[in-house]
């Protein structure tokens, strides 16, 4: 697996979420890549108001999941629920799953698991807001750190940060050992 993430996010993304797990991944040795629905700038979320601009490198059309060893999917309300209403972003999760890659979803970012239709049957936790909406798609869900089953790492909001980026670094740097 290569050491390569992808990142998607739109404008709304939790400042926190996006910027924290991927400093800690380029720290580590890992490539990261910011797609998004669009060319140009997507703005985060901090505190209660619209934060910094994150530079999109690729749209979402001009992603190959061939091209990357994870997906992270940072949350924030805005973010996960506009891109679980594209149809391109939910094919991209449900490729990455289907090639068993590392899938990162954090705080609201499940959504898009559920909407995938990846988790039925699988243990994961979110943001307590979403957590009925786990459970509807099939999900067994547990209120914990990060939760990692199968290919699945999902945390609940930024204090969990750490965890959640400790445990997508091991599934990229064990990934990339076993494809050597």
């Amino acid at each position: 697996m290569m050491k390569r993430v992808l990142i998607i996010a739109t404008d709304g993304f939790e400042q926190s979420e996006l910027m924290g797990p991927k400093d800690r991944l380029e720290d580590a040795g890992i490539a990261t890549t910011v797609a998004s629905l669009e060319e140009g700038e997507i703005r985060g979320w901090k505190d209660k108001d619209w934060g910094d601009s994150v530079q999109v490198d690729l749209t979402v059309g001009e992603v190959s999941t061939e091209d990357y060893g994870a997906l992270l999917l940072p949350g924030g309300q805005m973010n996960p629920d506009i891109l679980r209403m594209d149809e391109t972003v939910i094919g991209l999760v449900k490729e990455f799953d289907a090639a068993g890659k590392p899938i990162a979803a954090i705080c609201h970012a499940p959504w898009l698991l559920a909407e995938a239709d990846i988790v039925r049957g699988k243990t994961v936790t979110g943001w307590p807001s979403i957590r009925t909406d786990l459970r509807n798609a099939g999900a067994m869900v547990v209120d914990s750190e990060v939760e990692k089953c199968g290919n699945l790492i999902t945390s609940r909001n930024p204090d969990d940060i750490p965890a959640f980026s400790d445990a997508l670094i091991a599934a990229v740097e064990q990934g990339a050992m076993e494809n050597a």
